[in-house]
């Protein structure tokens, strides 16, 4: 009996949030014994096929030429009749409108992913354009509740045609803790930690903001955030305003966020929109004390407040408040820490995400093929590199 053939479609192969999902999702996979091909675009910066390398997983390529492609129509559609392929998986707008036509023709079953930016409803033709896929399509998942719920408004379909699956991840212990060595600060100082490109949506100028507020109370406080992004050069500014140059870090893209979360007091989330964040999730599995933004489906995470404090986005004056709360009262910090660790291990592990997807696949095939082979054989997420959940965990996905 032939291992079911999965084909992973994805417009964006940089650090980000949904990549990461589609490298575990493979990953796990092809370990298990099913069959993988990942469709990257060409002439991209090459990430999510570094992270692949290895796996087993074939990577294909195409190209879009805007605004709609012909072209990239043709090569999935030949890749698809080339490699058998039984299920197409896409993964946010471009490609689910693409995968969906493609599939469409092939004859064979389609799974919309998507993974918390709204985007597409910017544009009335976007949002018929994502509707008329989601038509197309078996099946379509939202990372969260929140946005399966904008998605059945935006779109004007049912409720119940959207299917949430959470994101997972993977407990990874640091081999080495070097941040608070590498950025000079004594043992007695403070470390407040965000993972994040540095876009306005995550938040982090209410961060600074944050910060310069409680610089009196706590005077040897620092700040250092994972991530790129255009905002570098204003938030080195802010800080500089603030009087605060020497204690805001922008560490730009780091890989080892396992050690970075490990070396903080308290992990900050401070976005303005989210999904559901891997930033937060690994915080949370990391045992990190957090205070994040109730946006999204974080306060789901967060079991309402119970593993986390949750503040209003965009305020930084609540978000000062909350820091100060952890900072002064290290037992609760721990306490929400172990809390936050426990429930991730219990609802958020990444072989959880990957079982979910497999039903998904068998019950879109409408077969019991290769189910017990398939399934039982993800049990765990051993087989994941540990390089596999350590990149930067957000994304900017630039859809025309």
């Amino acid at each position: 009996m032939s291992a079911l053939r999965i084909a992973h479609l994805i417009e964006s192969d940089g650090p980000g949030g949904a990549e990461r999902v589609v490298a575990q999702l493979a990953w796990a996979l092809q370990a298990s014994g099913v069959w993988n091909v990942v469709f990257l675009p060409a002439g991209g910066e090459g990430w999510l096929a570094r992270e692949l390398d290895g796996s087993g997983v074939l990577i294909e390529h195409f190209r879009i030429e805007r605004p709609i492609s012909t072209a990239c129509t043709r090569t999935l559609e030949g890749a698809f009749r080339r490699h058998r392929i039984d299920v197409a998986h896409s993964h946010e707008f471009s490609m689910a409108v693409y995968g969906a036509w493609v599939s469409w023709r092939v004859g064979i079953p389609h799974v919309i992913t998507m993974h918390g930016g709204r985007y597409y409803a910017a544009r009335l033709r976007r949002r018929l354009a994502l509707r008329t896929a989601i038509a197309l399509s078996a099946q379509t998942v939202a990372v969260s509740q929140d946005l399966a719920n904008h998605l059945s408004q935006d779109l004007w379909i049912e409720r119940s045609r959207i299917v949430t699956i959470s994101n997972g991840v993977q407990a990874v212990q640091p081999e080495r803790i070097t941040l608070r060595h590498e950025l000079r600060l004594p043992a007695d100082d403070r470390l407040l930690v965000s993972i994040g490109n540095l876009y306005p949506v995550k938040g982090h100028q209410y961060l600074v903001d944050a910060l310069a507020l409680l610089a009196t109370r706590y005077p040897t406080l620092h700040l250092a955030i994972g991530g790129r992004g255009p905002l570098a050069d204003a938030l080195s500014a802010r800080a500089r305003s603030h009087g605060l140059a020497h204690r805001v870090h922008l560490l730009g893209l780091r890989s080892d966020v396992s050690a970075i979360l490990a070396a903080a007091d308290v992990f900050a989330l401070p976005s303005l929109s989210e999904g559901l964040p891997l930033a937060l999730l690994e915080a949370m599995i990391a045992g990190c004390p957090i205070v994040a933004t109730d946006v999204g489906d974080v306060r789901v995470a967060l079991a309402h407040g119970e593993a986390g404090m949750l503040v209003e986005p965009g305020n930084a004056v609540a978000l000062a408040a909350a820091l100060d709360d952890l900072l002064c009262n290290p037992a609760r910090a721990q306490a929400l820490g172990a809390r936050g660790a426990c429930r991730a291990a219990a609802e958020y592990d990444v072989s959880q995400m990957v079982r979910r997807y497999v039903n998904t696949y068998h019950a879109v095939l409408g077969t019991e093929r290769n189910r017990g082979a398939a399934v039982s054989g993800i049990t765990s997420v051993e087989a994941l590199p540990t390089g596999i959940g350590e990149a930067n965990s957000n994304r900017h996905l630039n859809v025309s």
